[in-house]
């Protein structure tokens, strides 16, 4: 397929364009990667803006940043404090089974080991991609709601879901790219490839895209 042969050319050009120091939250995270901070501000970050996890989480770390002082902490203050990110009662009760999860099993150390921290109760696919890629440079790639979305819109894949996604991109995205994929992906799909009429006009990879199911574009 012609358009898998495009994908360094697309990749190239979307790096330029999204620079990683203006990427995410937890893409910004991996500088000086903490994996217990980039575990809570993962969760935290759920049907969350990038902006408000930004916040949230540096408001957090302030008063407690490992899972002993995320138990301690009162529930209501936790709430409190991450009360903005939406579904803050579900989210405090994640964080403190999480940390006890973590302090109980794992000595309060983050596990490298996927099923291991998959096997923790709150932690999906997502999120330990996430913490696996981010924190510890394991080659995994995050796959979001942008990222299935914009790779099957440029026929890059042909999937229903983000797990199969992230399945499809690893057989076909060169690895010097993986790192990187979300941040790009993430960004490029909130500001230019967007769910509904997506900014065709402006997009910088339009001339590599097939706008596959794009009924209607600016």
């Amino acid at each position: 397929m012609k358009s898998k042969e495009n994908i360094s050319k697309v990749m190239n050009i979307l790096e330029k364009h999204y620079h990683h120091e203006e990427r995410t939250t937890l893409n910004r995270m991996r500088k000086k990667p903490n994996a217990f901070k980039i575990l809570i501000a993962c969760l935290l970050s759920l049907r969350a803006k990038d902006e408000v996890t930004d916040k949230i989480s540096e408001n957090l770390f302030k008063v407690a940043d490992t899972p002993e002082k995320i138990l301690k902490l009162p529930t209501k203050k936790l709430e409190k404090i991450i009360f903005s990110s939406g579904h803050y009662h579900k989210k405090a009760q994640t964080l403190k089974s999480v940390s006890k999860e973590l302090i109980q099993r794992f000595k309060s150390k983050v596990p490298e080991d996927k099923e291991e921290l998959m096997s923790i109760k709150g932690i999906g696919q997502k999120t330990s991609n996430i913490v696996l890629s981010f924190a510890f440079n394991k080659e995994f790639i995050p796959i979001d709601t942008h990222c299935h979305r914009v790779s099957n819109r440029l026929g890059w894949v042909k999937t229903k879901n983000a797990d199969q996604t992230e399945v499809e991109i690893m057989k076909i995205l060169p690895k010097k790219y993986w790192q990187e994929f979300n941040g790009i992906f993430v960004l490029f799909g909130r500001t230019i490839c967007q769910p509904i009429s997506p900014f065709c006009s402006k997009c910088p990879v339009s001339k590599y895209c097939p706008r596959i199911n794009v009924k209607r574009s600016r």
